[in-house]
């Protein structure tokens, strides 16, 4: 009909000396979809195709508001989503070619059986240390580590060198953190972008089904420097010495020690009770304690430890913490900041704290740390 239908106009038109129309009506515009009905598999990109012509511009909505960004390749006939369908939504396809032609499409993706959340530290509006690293741990496991690395985005205000490390969290579960090649800078502004909405995390962890952000700040210079061997702790702020605090460490030589090396103050918890049950070591103590901050998962804390005053300065006899007085603590409790850098050097200790235990990753080399980067070190997105 529409072939005899521009055929009759030519005849009645006075076409032109070739004998053709001196205009000719276009087929209509057609698309096709990767995705499509009602029980599409979410988790991988969509992609329109124009069957003639160009694309002009594509719209992928999902009718609450949200769009799916994209790009028309170089010869003009696909578009492809840079995310990821997401998991039990409604998708509206509507593009245009070049000669102002539309077409649209629908499709709706199934819903995930299983769904992946995250635990973000630092948390948003936050202002923290120079030793405190971005930490997400998972809900499920994370079998596509690259993957969900990729969609993973720091920003910061002075280009901060820094890479993405995987490893077991103390709880056994999946864990990512990123980095800096060295302490923060102070003044470091920060924003992490978790475009993670669609993504799949592999077998047993399921889809993610939003996308998270969060931001913080870096405050001042901090590190609290405890040397085993002199028995006191440091605490220096910009490269100055401002407080000598004599302390009592862990009882060298069995489970009583206090780990060494380098650890991030993880939170300030004040007044709480320490039972030495939960940490495996029978019945020495069961007691409230004040100025309580946490250095890594299995206990190790600084804190008051009045019980403890012939020791400060003197010898190493806690079950692992780093005590001193009452009033040291607490002027060292209202200075100190979450993220602070904890630096425990010399004899007696028991080593290092595994890498999940606590903030563990200052410890390892920059090239060791890149390279527990599912991408090889190159974290893309970084900034």
């Amino acid at each position: 009909m529409a072939a005899a239908l521009t055929a009759c106009s030519g005849g009645s038109g006075g076409g032109g000396a070739d004998g053709k129309a001196e205009t000719e009506k276009k087929p209509d515009m057609a698309i096709s979809v990767n995705l499509t009905g009602d029980q599409a598999k979410p988790g991988e990109p969509v992609t329109v195709t124009l069957a003639a012509g160009k694309l002009a511009q594509v719209k992928v909505s999902d009718g609450k508001g949200g769009e799916l960004p994209g790009k028309i390749a170089d010869d003009g006939r696909t578009w492809t989503s840079e995310r990821n369908a997401a998991p039990g939504t409604d998708y509206k396809v509507e593009a245009q070619n070049t000669d102002s032609q539309s077409a649209s499409a629908r499709f709706k993706t199934t819903a995930a059986d299983k769904v992946n959340k995250v635990a973000i530290v630092p948390g948003k509006g936050s202002t923290v240390g120079v030793a405190q690293p971005v930490s997400l741990v998972f809900d499920n496991p994370v079998k596509n580590k690259a993957e969900v690395e990729k969609h993973l985005k720091v920003t910061t205000s002075n280009n901060t060198e820094g890479s993405w490390g995987w490893f077991k969290d103390y709880t056994g579960n999946d864990r990512v953190d990123w980095r800096p090649k060295d302490y923060w800078k102070s003044g470091t502004e920060v924003k992490v972008e978790m475009n993670l909405n669609g993504v799949d995390s592999g077998q047993g962890g399921g889809y993610f089904v939003r996308d998270y952000v969060t931001d913080f700040k870096i405050g001042k210079d901090r590190r609290l420097q405890v040397d085993l061997d002199a028995k006191k702790m440091s605490v220096v702020e910009d490269g100055r010495t401002v407080k000598t605090i004599p302390v009592s460490a862990g009882t060298p030589g069995g489970q009583k020690a206090s780990w060494s090396g380098k650890m991030v103050l993880m939170s300030k918890e004040g007044t709480i009770r320490m039972d030495s049950q939960t940490v495996g070591l029978g019945d020495s103590y069961d007691k409230m304690v004040d100025y309580s901050m946490r250095v890594t998962w299995s206990g190790m804390y600084i804190h008051a430890a009045p019980w403890n005053a012939g020791k400060f300065g003197q010898v190493n006899a806690s079950s692992g913490c780093v005590g001193m007085s009452d009033s040291d603590a607490k002027a060292l409790f209202e200075m100190a900041q979450v993220g602070d850098a904890v630096e425990v050097t010399g004899n007696g200790s028991k080593g290092k704290a595994d890498i999940g235990n606590g903030f563990g990753e200052w410890n390892l080399s920059w090239e060791d740390w890149k390279a527990k980067s599912a991408l090889n070190g190159v974290a893309p997105q970084n900034g």
